[in-house]
């Protein structure tokens, strides 16, 4: 257990020290001998569980997906409307965006990824997945109108946060994205929501800046 436990807080480590140096200076520019010293870990300590720098960058995409992913659920979970689960979980990412060096990080080298690999598919095609589900769930309960396209919505949504968060973080560094999410949201909605419901097009969007959901506790 000790040694497992050690183990455990050294990929952590590891994990948080190549987000850091990943965020900063890219894919390219980034070394392993940055990353160990960052993480304050040896070399062969960081080559025992990530071999290369691809691994490592791989890695440190799939625990963004993985946080990114645990706040969705989250915000499932709570079991509200499906138009505002879509809204909520809009905001959660990008709160990450603001909080976790590691989601941005994810994020910059999913852009990158054809510059060491193939591209990383897996984050859009299960946020796309999730948000066709919502959109047709909206859609039965009369939230939408009933011409949305759920698949065709869902990639439009997706592209659109991407959009709006890599403008946000080229002439902001991000400082603005919350109000940018906001203001997508304001846009869209009068598009789609059921004509029964257009009224309330701003108080669902007012749902991103109100948006206060704490991480849930670690369980294990």
């Amino acid at each position: 257990m000790v040694l497992q436990d050690r183990a455990k807080a050294t990929r952590a480590a590891v994990i948080a020290g190549a987000a850091a140096v990943f965020e900063e200076q890219g894919y390219g520019s980034t070394s392993l001998t940055q990353v160990a010293e960052r993480a304050q870990v040896t070399k062969g300590a960081m080559y025992f569980h990530y071999p290369s720098k691809e691994a490592l960058a791989r890695a440190v995409i799939a625990e963004q997906h993985r946080l990114a992913e645990a706040e969705g659920q989250r915000v499932l979970a709570k079991g509200l409307p499906p138009l505002e689960s879509m809204i909520l979980i809009c905001a959660t990412f990008g709160r990450q965006l603001l909080e976790e060096p590691v989601v941005r990080a994810g994020t910059r080298l999913t852009f990158e990824a054809t510059s060491f690999g193939p591209p990383v598919r897996e984050p859009y095609v299960d946020w796309i997945a999730t948000i066709e589900e919502l959109t047709a769930q909206a859609r039965a309960a009369h939230q939408l109108r009933a011409s949305v396209d759920a698949e065709a919505f869902a990639h439009y949504l997706v592209a659109s946060f991407t959009g709006v968060q890599m403008v946000s973080c080229v002439l902001t560094e991000r400082q603005d994205v919350m109000q940018r999410i906001e203001q997508m949201w304001d846009i869209m909605l009068p598009g789609i929501l059921h004509e029964d419901l257009l009224e309330q097009a701003k108080k669902l969007s007012a749902l991103i800046p109100q948006a206060v959901l704490k991480p849930a506790p670690a369980t294990d």
